[in-house]
């Protein structure tokens, strides 16, 4: 009978970790949400590379818990603005920083 109720313990706690381990924080994304944002990026990545224009410059994409963050460097605001507004219009972004640089 003890046994039984320490292994009904340790089962409780096993599972009480794995869920925590599982979880999202302000500064970390859960298992589903990394996967979630992992195909938002591989989505803004190929509309960016599908675009005759913005195709020739290497623009870096990172996306957290659905906000996409674009970086480098292009050669005038109209090339910006309209990264920016193609990666807003991936399905599953909610905001876009676009720190890209005008070089």
């Amino acid at each position: 009978m003890k046994c039984s109720k320490i292994f009904a313990v340790l089962a409780l706690a096993v599972v009480a970790v794995t869920s925590a381990a599982c979880s999202s924080t302000g500064t970390r994304e859960s298992t589903g949400q990394y996967i979630d944002s992992s195909v938002i990026t591989t989505k803004v990545k190929a509309e960016l590379a599908a675009d005759d224009v913005l195709k020739v410059y290497t623009i870096n994409v990172e996306t957290f818990k659905d906000v996409v963050q674009l970086s480098g460097f292009v050669n005038n605001g109209a090339d910006k603005a309209s990264a920016g507004n193609i990666s807003a219009g991936v399905e599953g972004v909610d905001y876009v920083r676009n720190n890209l640089v005008v070089k």
